[in-house]
């Protein structure tokens, strides 16, 4: 009789990988994770978007002690991204989760692989999108600054309802976004810092739904975390001493295969 919380090795393994790339990088918690789960692991749409959420959650939660040192966290930008995205997320989840309709919901699939396709050219346009961003804040300062609250709270908004529908979103996009919006503050290591709080609070809530309605898989989950927490603390260490740059372009380069997979 198999035991209900049996390790299962290239689960493992595969939380391994995300861990690592979530450490150096910020991203590929929901990204890399859930692509990995449909296309390697046949899982079930619904169950890989909410076991995910919660492998998300708490392999991002043991990253940031890391991160956060020196003060690396803009508080003001993490709750204004929360104001959108934990309402947004919350709602989206009552409406479908709750409402017992995901099973049938045959787009998701399809809709986590143009979802992670948009992430990874947000990856690689990220540069050219910071750069017209920063001559736009140096060219208009004030109107800039003025608009910057509203449009946190919607790019929020959007996030949250994103990672409430596939599980992706909170790291990668939401790390394309701050840099269009702030694009003076976010240094590399504050912008995966400020990234890695907004996400963990979304992912509960977003997840919260789904283990309600009994969709999380726990052994599936117990294996993922067994590989990601200790791989997400030595990408953590690892991410002070490398330029997450060309880490994103390689992830980039995963997630189109990925999203190419998974739209087939």
């Amino acid at each position: 009789m198999t035991a209900p919380f049996a390790i299962d090795p290239p689960l493992v393994l595969a939380g391994a990988f995300t861990g690592l790339v979530v450490g150096l990088t910020g991203v590929g918690g929901g990204a890399l994770m859930t692509p990995i789960l449909l296309i390697f692991f046949g899982t079930a749409p619904a169950t890989a978007v909410a076991t995910d959420l919660w492998f998300a959650a708490v392999t991002k939660l043991v990253a940031v002690p890391v991160h956060r040192q020196g003060g690396q966290v803009d508080w003001q930008v993490v709750r204004r991204l929360w104001a959108g995205s934990l309402p947004v997320a919350l709602a989206t989840v009552a409406l479908v989760a709750l409402g017992g309709r995901v099973e049938r919901v045959e787009w998701l699939t399809r809709a986590i692989g143009v979802v992670v396709l948009v992430t990874a050219m947000g990856l690689v346009a990220g540069p050219l999108l910071g750069r017209w961003a920063r001559s736009r804040r140096i060219a208009e300062p004030e109107r800039f600054k003025a608009r910057q609250p509203a449009l946190t709270v919607t790019a929020g908004g959007l996030l949250g309802l994103l990672v409430a529908l596939t599980s992706v979103g909170a790291g990668a996009l939401g790390t394309v976004l701050m840099i269009a919006l702030y694009p003076l503050r976010m240094t590399p290591h504050r912008l995966v810092a400020t990234d890695l709080v907004h996400a963990i609070p979304l992912a509960m809530v977003a997840g919260s739904g789904y283990l309600m309605a009994g969709m999380v898989d726990g052994t599936m989950l117990v294996s993922m975390l067994a590989g990601s927490v200790p791989a997400v603390l030595l990408g953590s260490v690892l991410a002070r001493r490398t330029s997450p740059r060309g880490l994103r372009l390689a992830v980039a380069a995963v997630l189109v295969l990925a999203a190419m997979k998974t739209l087939w």
